[in-house]
Formats: structure tokens, sequence, C-alpha cells
């Protein structure tokens, strides 16, 4: 059995790597020629949500840790305008922009908290 990392046992990592899978399975229906737009943009910003959480549970103090949680945030907001845009470009329709915006709503809560705890302790 593989050794379980501090970061894996949280659930807003969990949360976002779930992100990122339903982020790619709805970016394979947008327009080829989105490749290298939306599409990737989306991709590597929630990718680097996850990224964020994993590499800050690995920093030393506290305050280094809610550094990344902050930069975590910051592309969870980034996911959500770009998935605004595309919802208005008519590249996902209304169920999965509502089912991904709840994804965001629910992980922004936690990285609040996260950050908080970090913060006070």
């Amino acid at each position: 059995m593989a050794y379980t990392f501090s970061f894996e046992k949280l659930s807003v990592w969990i949360d976002s790597k779930e992100l990122v899978k339903l982020i790619y399975l709805t970016t394979k229906k947008f327009p080829s020629e989105e490749k290298f737009g939306l599409t990737s943009q989306l991709r590597r910003a929630t990718v680097s949500i996850a990224s964020n959480i994993a590499e800050g549970t690995s920093r030393s103090t506290n305050k280094d840790k809610a550094h990344f949680t902050t930069i975590a945030f910051s592309s969870l907001m980034e996911v959500l305008n770009q998935i605004i845009i595309s919802k208005e470009l008519d590249f996902m329709d209304e169920n999965n922009y509502l089912t991904i915006r709840a994804e965001i709503e629910k992980i922004s809560n936690k990285l609040n908290a996260l950050r908080k705890s970090q913060l006070n302790n």
C-alpha cells in the first residue's frame, strides 16, 4: 500500500481533484478552435487549484501554507470567470454550468476555512 500524504486526506483537495475531472469532461465538448483558448485555460487553472493545495501542505510555516491556499482560491475564481464566459458563448449548457458552479462554491468555502485555520494556528 502506498503512503498517503497529508494533502490526499484533505476534503478540499479531493473536491478540487473531482472538479478537474469535471472540467476535463466538460471541455472535451468545447469547439475544437478553443483547444488553445478556453479549453486550455480552464484545464490549467483547475489543475492549479489542486496543485497549490498539495504544494501548500509541504510548506513549513502556516503563513506559507496560507499563501498557497490563497493562490488556490485565486485559481478557483479564474475558473469561475472562465465558466461564466463559456456559458455565455454557449460552450456548455445551463445544467453543466450550475453543477460546476455549485462545486466551485463548495470548494471556495472549504478553502476559506482552511486558510482561516492556517492563519490562526
